[in-house]
């Protein structure tokens, strides 16, 4: 399996517009974070989680040229806005694109591409496959996927594990029988928004305490703000087994599931 991290800034990305603090004035590449979204190949299957608004760059700068399927977490636009880039892949590959989701985040998408749903499309929009999942394993193109619920505030969103790999976005409670579902895996990307409090995303030491108590040898950090600080000083911080993510980090995880990065 190779994971490749497309975005792991927060719905404002980083640098921020209008911003003038060390993080987004920040020449560090890693400091540079597109909205959340990540690119999975597995069994010669290729499958993209969110489409943001800033979906067609990061296709374009990973040099994605299949896409089998598209997992969402939520229906938030930092996570969906992206997804009439979606045809590219329509006119190469001569199929309608899967879509994998909760039946309240495929009705959102019906309302904010309404365009594609109409009784007569306009020619060229995006040919699109709605899947409505639940809180059960599931299959996508001969691959298990198993969604992990987890609370965003109110808001119930999904994580997926795929193998050894799992990842959880916009989170900041998980239930107890959400988090078995993470016993074995090898490597986790997990939410982790900021220092200070916040309504609806693990804190830094919020994650680092969930961290601690799962036996999973590599965490990755994602959804960061520019309040978290520099990637630099932050990582410094950090234990053992726990990174930051950031954009265009790619992981290889083997066939015991180990991992390493490029």
């Amino acid at each position: 399996m190779k994971v490749t991290l497309l975005g792991t800034g927060t719905s404002q990305g980083v640098p921020v517009i209008n911003c003038d603090c060390a993080v987004c004035r920040s020449l560090d590449y890693r400091d540079k974070r597109l909205r959340v979204s990540v690119w999975i190949e597995v069994q010669g299957k290729s499958f993209v989680i969110d489409t943001g608004p800033d979906f067609r760059q990061q296709v374009l700068r990973a040099r994605i040229h299949q896409l089998d399927a598209v997992l969402f977490t939520h229906e938030h636009k930092d996570h969906t806005a992206g997804l009439d880039d979606v045809r590219g892949f329509n006119f190469s590959q001569k199929k309608d694109m899967p879509l994998y989701g909760r039946q309240q985040v495929l009705d959102q998408l019906k309302t904010e591409f309404a365009y594609v749903f109409v009784e007569k499309p306009y020619p060229g929009v995006p040919r699109l496959q709605l899947h409505p999942i639940q809180n059960l394993p599931f299959e996508v193109e001969g691959v298990m996927v198993t969604p992990i619920q987890v609370m965003h505030h109110l808001l119930p969103v999904f994580g997926f594990r795929i193998g050894d790999f799992a990842y959880i976005t916009d989170a900041n409670y998980i239930a107890e029988p959400e988090l078995a579902k993470l016993k074995g895996a090898k490597v986790l990307v997990l939410d982790a928004l900021q220092r200070e409090g916040h309504l609806s995303h693990f804190t830094l030491a919020q994650a680092l305490a969930l961290i601690e108590r799962l036996d999973i040898p590599t965490t990755y950090l994602t959804h960061l703000s520019h309040r978290m600080g520099r990637h630099e000083e932050v990582e410094k911080e950090l234990p053992d087994g726990v990174k930051l993510a950031y954009d265009g980090l790619v992981l290889h995880l083997d066939g015991e599931g180990r991992s390493h990065k490029v």
